[in-house]
């Protein structure tokens, strides 16, 4: 009988296939974090799956952010006249964010300890930490006292861009290789730091100027040569250079992976083309009528448009892990698109062809619109996750959120008695 399942036959036979393969030359993670992990995954029983522990992390990441969105509704900064979160809420989203880390990290050793290793939990894994990779732009951006401004939108861009570089780079190298400083690592540390240090300051302290915090503007030849720019402006530069970083070492590992597998190492280059397409696409709707006077960046539609937008990126990236795991083609195009080319192009028909926007003709249908797209992208990535899940653990034989794996008889069985052993 033919499958009707979300994967096909050939894939999902390429699953028995996969092995993980990770590299991590963070000092941060070999010296600090790593005899840290291997302790605390001794405290979770062996009971409790991993990808249980993986989504115990990403609920505390969406505590901190439903009281971001009960103390800040409108998404407005200090400077724009908003109260905002108490000062301890900060460090309860720093609490939050790097007992995610932490989770994120024994997870795969929990899957050691318990026998459930495979490809199902790096798809979990990876599904989750892309679904964080939004929320904390939006944390990171409040804490930053960045509000609705481009520098915010700019922070989406940069995090997504280095998120798809490592699953790209991981798409063609077989490996998931994290440098010197890597998001999951140094990144998260850095976004615990700016958490903690609001918790005592405030977000308007990352709006003083960082020549003279720094006392940089002594030199003569620093206030001739760098701007003058903000704590929270500083921070995004930053951001903007470990990207270019990223960049240049990501393609370094995948031409020589590529040169030593005896392929053509400059075709993968056009595998990143859908990214900035995507990106394109956001943008050209966040900026109706003008990059000035965008309608949405202006309004509290800010936030439910990047989670649709993330949404939609943890969809573009899940398939790619997914293609890597079940060794399919790259994925180019992304259904979930549509909605934003549909809202990019009805919000700028005044200026493609100098007509009224047919759907997006006021606020209230803006928002109407905005909130349908997170709404339909939502309930489409969590109906991707349930047929690749589903596929996977019946294929597979194994359970997503318990010990358990399917024995010679097909019953669902504890993993230590699967093979008709006592646990």
């Amino acid at each position: 009988m033919a499958r009707t399942g979300y994967l096909p036959q050939p894939a999902l036979d390429n699953l028995k296939k996969y092995s993980y393969k990770g590299v991590d030359k963070s000092l941060v993670s070999r010296f600090v974090l790593q005899p840290f992990w291997t302790w605390l995954v001794t405290l979770w029983p062996t009971w409790v799956a991993p990808n249980t522990i993986t989504l115990t992390g990403l609920s505390l990441v969406l505590v901190n952010f439903a009281t971001l969105v009960y103390y800040d509704p409108k998404f407005l900064c200090e400077k724009e006249g908003a109260e905002g979160p108490p000062h301890w809420i900060y460090f309860t989203w720093a609490a939050g964010l790097f007992l995610y880390q932490s989770l994120d990290a024994i997870d795969g050793k929990q899957a050691r300890r318990t026998g459930m290793a495979g490809p199902l939990g790096e798809m979990f894994d990876h599904g989750c930490d892309a679904l964080n990779t939004t929320l904390e732009v939006i944390l990171c951006a409040r804490a930053l006292n960045l509000g609705r401004s481009w520098w915010t939108v700019a922070s989406q861009i940069a995090t997504l861009a280095n998120f798809y570089l490592t699953t790209w780079e991981e798409y063609h190298t077989g490996q998931l290789f994290l440098g010197f400083f890597s998001g999951p690592v140094e990144g998260i540390l850095s976004i615990v730091a700016v958490y903690v240090v609001t918790g005592f300051t405030g977000p308007e302290f990352w709006d003083r100027d960082f020549l003279a915090t720094t006392h940089l503007d002594r030199y003569p030849i620093i206030l001739e040569y760098v701007p003058r720019l903000g704590l929270n402006d500083a921070f995004m530069v930053l951001g903007g250079v470990v990207l270019a970083y990223n960049i240049v070492t990501s393609y370094y590992n995948v031409y020589k992976a590529r040169v030593q597998n005896d392929e053509g190492p400059f075709l993968p280059l056009l595998l990143l083309v859908p990214f900035p397409v995507s990106v394109a696409i956001e943008i050209f709707w966040l900026s109706s009528p003008s990059f000035k006077e965008s309608t949405i960046l202006n309004s509290a539609l800010l936030v439910p448009f990047l989670c649709t937008w993330g949404l939609q990126f943890a969809h573009q990236v899940s398939r790619i892990i997914l293609a890597h795991v079940t060794k399919q083609s790259f994925p180019w195009w992304d259904a979930m698109w549509i909605w934003s080319i549909v809202g990019a192009v009805d919000a700028n028909l005044p200026l493609l062809i100098n007509r009224p926007s047919l759907i997006q003709s006021n606020l209230p249908r803006t928002a109407l619109f905005v909130y349908v797209s997170l709404a339909m992208t939502f309930f489409s990535y969590a109906r991707f996750c349930y047929l690749v899940i589903n596929d996977i653990t019946e294929y597979l034989g194994i359970a997503c959120f318990t010990v358990r794996k399917k024995d010679k008889a097909g019953d669902w069985v504890a993993v230590g008695t699967a093979n008709g052993k006592k646990q």
